[in-house]
């Protein structure tokens, strides 16, 4: 028999509760790339309980912005993308110590940060998922609470909720009264893969760089490029 001592030792100091069925939680933490390599001894990975938890997730961050909050749709739409979106839950995950707990294949152990940072997340919704189905909603929406829902007021006091575009056009017109201009400086490659370099202007003056497979994506790139500089900048 497989001891799961870790497991159910996580459950009771991070997610504050003892699971009747602590497998559910294993499997919450196993990752397909794993699951190739013991196929003899894992039977599911953690994507079916993702499947759920990503609904847990979006229902308790949905509830909450309701109730407590009378926004326009719209708003409420891009402060529950805020707080869903993969930054968020896989810093989540990080906090709350998943990583030592993830069963990953040999290569995804040496994966890069951003396929990492997708793992976390992943298995933070496969969580959710297991603490949903063993312990109930109440349980899953007080892990969402403290562990999420808790980075709301940060969330709202640095605009990280809005697109780089809207933040930097928000943060321009107010402390200068511009609104930022957008020309593509460059173009390359041949039409069906162009890529678009793009900066962003303010009184003339470039602050910002971005590339990308459309005009979109590299205006996208450097309006944040431009945000970083300007809180440095305007501080």
């Amino acid at each position: 028999m497989q001891d799961f001592s870790t497991y159910n030792q996580f459950a009771e100091e991070k997610l504050g509760v003892t699971f009747k069925d602590i497998t559910l939680l294993v499997t919450a933490f196993t990752h397909r790339s794993y699951l190739n390599e013991h196929k003899k001894s894992v039977k599911e990975h953690n994507e079916r309980l993702e499947f759920l938890g990503d609904a847990v997730l979006e229902l308790v961050v949905t509830e909450y912005l309701y109730l407590n909050h009378s926004e326009p749709e719209g708003i409420l739409t891009n402060w529950r993308s805020a707080l869903v979106r993969t930054e968020s839950i896989s810093a989540a995950a990080a906090k709350f110590e998943f990583e030592p707990l993830l069963r990953l294949s040999r290569g995804e152990k040496q994966g890069t940060p951003r396929a990492r940072a997708q793992i976390l997340a992943n298995s933070y919704e496969a969580v959710v998922g297991a603490l949903y189905l063993d312990q109930g909603y109440e349980a899953a929406k007080q892990f969402i609470e403290k562990s999420v829902l808790s980075t709301f007021a940060t969330i709202l006091e640095t605009g990280s909720w809005m697109d780089p575009k809207s933040h930097l056009q928000e943060a321009v017109q107010s402390k200068e009264g511009f609104t930022p201009v957008y020309r593509v400086l460059d173009e390359q490659g041949p039409d069906h893969e162009k890529i678009f370099r793009v900066g962003v202007f303010v009184d003339n003056k470039l602050i910002g760089e971005g590339v990308g497979p459309s005009k979109q994506a590299g205006q996208q790139q450097a309006a944040e490029v431009a945000l970083k500089k300007y809180k440095l900048t305007k501080r």
